[in-house]
């Protein structure tokens, strides 16, 4: 056992024992009390959680997806962390770091709700779900792929490239839009009974495209009663949405840990129940591996070490806030922009009133605006003229978008002027 394990433990025995939580008591000193008790509007409680993070003022910061950055306290382990890494190089890498590692990995389990031995860490939800993708071994020439609009470019390239390798027909569908639960659910059932030959789908929980957020128990259900699985693209979900993991009934997923769980850039989690492991092929880059395990499913080579070494922190500060309490804000920030719109002529709010179907993330569409460049060129006026920072989103099949992405350190004022500058992009840009 390496030396920060061991004292890593001791602290953590000690500190069980006389009933304080080891999140609790490094986080203690930083984080407001009281924090089970914090509603979503609560500004008093929420502004001490935002002056934990060191955000740019040059703008608006309204395009958190790409990924979201640290609190002070889990930059300040990082930075600590990149230091002993640096300065004991490869005597600590080759050594002590996998002990480590394997604490890093257990903690994560615990949190997603499922074994340390289902689980390895990779450098990106993409990366996750490439190798869940790629080895998948199940179809037969003649099968038939599943995948929608919402889904990640990545992954529909992954999906793509099935027909080279495996010989299967991809068939794509689009997602209805406005969306509804049962149509959602509706939507997938069409295309499985269309589609007979379907023996793998692509299920994005949560899309990076319009922030829809698909009923992935009931899909999963269904699919697994007709014989096909699914990959779970989880990237944007974990983290930003309150659910139970273990609740969805899903064999193969991808994961994010430095989008809504703040962990440095360069981790991500690929899951692989157990009992599905020889389903998926080893990668071929690890030749000798033990062939029952979930890491020989994927080969990242050198990652970041340090990156690895600082989730445990990130997790501490984002459970110490609740992922109830967290979940429930991000929507109150959406939801004080987007619902009062919702009655806007000129506007469409790409995700549905329903909580069932949203969290933090919805884009819009200024009506009659659907190219690339229209909405490039909306995104642009909104920095250029109101300050304010999104992104443009494309391949939905009704047309492209804006994506709005608050997180835990943006204000109610700051939405409020983005509230405020819509109406007026709306009627300059509009073609009704």
């Amino acid at each position: 056992m390496s030396t920060i394990s061991r004292r890593m433990m001791m602290k953590a025995a000690g500190l069980m024992a006389a009933g304080v939580t080891p999140a609790a008591s490094r986080l203690g000193a930083t984080m407001p009390q009281g924090t089970k008790a914090a509603g979503p509007d609560d500004e008093a409680y929420w502004a001490k959680i935002a002056a934990q993070y060191d955000v740019t003022r040059e703008v608006i910061q309204l395009e958190n997806g790409n990924w979201g950055i640290m609190a002070k306290p889990v930059l300040a382990t990082y930075e600590r962390a990149v230091e002993r890494v640096n300065r004991e190089n490869s005597f600590y890498t080759r050594r002590g770091f996998f002990t480590d590692y394997h604490a890093v990995r257990q903690r994560v389990a615990a949190a997603l709700g499922v074994g340390a031995d289902e689980i390895v860490l990779t450098r990106n939800a993409t990366e996750a779900l490439q190798g869940l993708i790629d080895g998948y071994n199940k179809l037969r020439p003649g099968d038939a792929v599943l995948t929608a609009d919402l889904d990640y470019d990545s992954m529909l390239g992954c999906f793509d490239g099935l027909k080279a390798r495996r010989g299967a027909q991809v068939v794509r569908i689009a997602l209805p839009e406005p969306a509804t639960y049962q149509g959602v659910i509706d939507a997938y059932a069409q295309a499985f009974a269309a589609n007979p030959k379907i023996r793998l789908v692509l299920l994005t929980h949560l899309s990076h495209r319009t922030g829809l957020v698909v009923p992935v128990r009931e899909i999963v259900a269904m699919a697994r009663a007709r014989g096909i699985d699914a990959i779970v693209d989880a990237a944007h979900s974990w983290g930003q949405l309150d659910f139970n993991f273990a609740d969805l009934g899903v064999d193969f997923a991808g994961f994010n840990l430095h989008k809504w769980w703040g962990a440095p850039l360069g981790v991500g989690v690929m899951y692989l129940r157990k009992s599905r492991v020889h389903d998926i092929d080893p990668d071929p880059a690890n030749e000798g591996s033990a062939s029952d395990s979930v890491a020989a499913r994927i080969h990242t080579g050198t990652s970041d070490f340090a990156a690895m070494l600082t989730v445990p922190r990130a997790l501490d500060f984002q459970e110490v806030i609740g992922t109830p309490q967290r979940a429930a804000r991000l929507r109150y920030l959406r939801d004080r922009w987007a619902e009062p719109l919702r009655t806007l002529d000129a506007l469409q709010v790409l995700t549905p009133s329903d909580p069932r179907l949203h969290g933090g993330i919805t884009s819009f569409r200024i009506r009659g605006r659907v190219t690339p460049a229209d909405n490039i060129a909306v995104a642009k006026t909104l920095l250029d003229e109101f300050g304010i920072f999104t992104v443009h989103r494309t391949g939905v099949q009704a047309g492209a978008c804006v994506r709005v992405t608050p997180a835990l350190f943006t204000s109610p004022e700051q939405i409020d002027r983005l509230a405020a500058a819509l109406p007026i992009l709306a009627k300059r840009f509009a073609q009704i």
